[in-house]
């Protein structure tokens, strides 16, 4: 089974094309900063991952998603390849979006955007042009306002110092 369900902010706004068909279908392109629960010294706190929707759900996400926001996304993993001129083979993995939700109201966004610092905003520009690499079509990760204080309402993160025996389960 090929499935992956992601929670992460918006990069930047979604790139959104349309097909070149006799029905054009929309295409948006976006990348979602994903917080990693457990890292080494000296890794990236985040993982950049790219997500490509069709149809109606890109149409949604041109419509209503924006850098910063924090969303829910279901979908499959699907890996290309891309071969350069100089015979170079590069691989790519992208998610295909299959489902969306939004994980925090538009006013707490709103407020949470108004309230944020400048260089909080741009904490991930340096890893998320590292993770970038060599230039390609699919290649659009920007900036990441993630952090781990911004929880969705009504949730709290777990942090690995519970121990199986506080679990209520």
């Amino acid at each position: 089974m090929n499935k992956v369900v992601l929670m992460g902010r918006l990069t930047k706004d979604p790139e959104v094309r349309y097909s070149q068909s006799a029905e054009p279908v929309a295409i948006a392109r976006y990348t979602l900063a994903v917080n990693r629960r457990f890292k080494r010294e000296g890794e990236q706190d985040a993982d950049f991952l790219n997500c490509v929707s069709f149809g109606k759900q890109a149409e949604f996400a041109e419509k209503f998603y924006k850098k910063g926001m924090q969303i829910l996304v279901t979908g499959r993993i699907q890996v290309r390849t891309f071969d350069e001129p100089n015979g170079q083979r590069k691989w790519f993995t992208d998610i295909i979006v299959e489902e969306t939700e939004f994980t925090e109201s538009r006013a707490a966004y709103e407020a949470r955007m108004a309230n944020q610092p400048q260089n909080q905003a741009n904490h991930y520009d340096g890893m998320a042009a590292q993770y970038a690499g060599a230039p390609s079509p699919a290649n659009h990760a920007a900036s990441a306002p993630a952090s781990n204080d911004f929880e969705p309402e009504g949730f709290a993160a777990i942090t690995e110092s519970i121990d199986d025996d506080d679990l209520p389960f």
